[in-house]
């Protein structure tokens, strides 16, 4: 015995052989380890797409199909601008899905918006003028809830009839531009402001210099084209019902109660949406049409350069006119 080897001795092979049951060990759980990581990465992935598809929004215009005689309506909500809910795409695109659904007897907006574009405004007052003309069987009502002030009162004005609570705030018939001016508050700073420009009017409305009287001259008369705009686009919606006449604070910007908007004719009668459904077009079953963003298509909106932009609104660095 003494003459054997060290690695036949019998220590060492019960040693040699716990080693190598430890090692066997170590790769079968390293077996299992990189199959669980596989399963679960196939589980994630499989979870993330099935969340994906039912977070996919329908497509744009297509089409409900609902058996029974309804209302179709729209929900005009929030602030009227491209990248908001109450964009004209999405608006328009819901206008289009309800006057296109066959059971669909009439269309009522449900408005609850302080204004926000002229331009989006103005294109759905467009496309509902457009949609009446192609659809004259339908009829389009205007049901005001809490706030149909401005540009949403601008699209009310292209329905049939408008109908509001009597504590619903209406009106707002007029444009502004609003922003500030930071000139002396950066030169008792020491800051200076550095603009090159190539075209003598391209720095308009900055900020940080004082508005000339020449640019104020230019920037009123394009607001008042736009309320012009505004004030015949109401006219034509509601012609003889409007009393204008006696009334010419009506175009002035002020806004008042349904009650009041009623006695000036900026309103057919006090009634909720559901109250028009029931009472005006005879039918109680109401249908959604509105068009939605999908809850990814809000997160990236949200997150994305969205942010940056409303950060620059409420700075007042947005110069865009706005109907509200």
């Amino acid at each position: 015995m003494e003459n054997q080897p060290p690695s036949s001795r019998p220590g060492n092979e019960r040693e040699w052989k716990l080693i190598e049951k430890l090692l066997g060990q170590a790769q079968d759980e390293h077996r299992k380890s990189r199959r669980w990581g596989i399963f679960f990465k196939i589980l994630t992935f499989v979870y993330l797409f099935v969340l994906l598809f039912i977070m996919l929004p329908g497509k744009a215009g297509e089409t409900m199909k609902v058996t029974e005689e309804h209302v179709g309506f729209v929900t005009v909500s929030g602030v009227i601008a491209p990248d908001q809910d109450a964009s004209a795409d999405m608006i328009v695109s819901g206008l289009t899905r309800a006057f296109e659904a066959e059971n669909s007897k009439a269309i009522v907006l449900k408005i609850n918006s302080p204004g926000g574009s002229p331009v989006q405004s103005n294109q759905v007052y467009n496309a509902i003028k457009r949609l009446r003309a192609e659809y004259p069987e339908k009829k389009v009502y205007a049901a005001i809830t809490d706030l149909g002030a401005s540009g949403a009162y601008y699209i009310a004005s292209a329905a049939d009839e408008i109908y509001a609570d009597p504590a619903s705030i209406v009106g707002s018939i007029g444009v502004i531009m609003a922003g500030f001016g930071f000139e002396e508050a950066a030169e008792k700073l020491g800051v200076e402001r550095r603009v090159l420009t190539a075209g003598e009017n391209k720095a308009v409305m900055d900020p940080f210099s004082p508005i000339s009287p020449e640019d104020r001259k230019h920037m009123q008369v394009m607001l008042d084209e736009i309320h012009q705009q505004f004030i015949t686009a109401v006219k034509n919606g509601r012609g003889d019902r409007l009393k204008a006449d006696t009334h010419p604070e009506i175009f002035s910007g002020l806004f008042w109660t349904g009650e009041k908007a009623m006695e000036l004719g900026l309103v057919d009668g006090l009634k909720s949406p559901g109250n028009v459904a029931r009472d005006i077009v005879g039918l109680e079953e109401m249908v959604n049409y509105s068009v939605s963003r999908s809850p990814f298509e809000e997160f990236v909106r949200r997150f994305g350069v969205s942010i940056g932009e409303g950060v620059a609104n409420k700075l007042g660095l947005s110069a865009a006119p706005a109907i509200r």
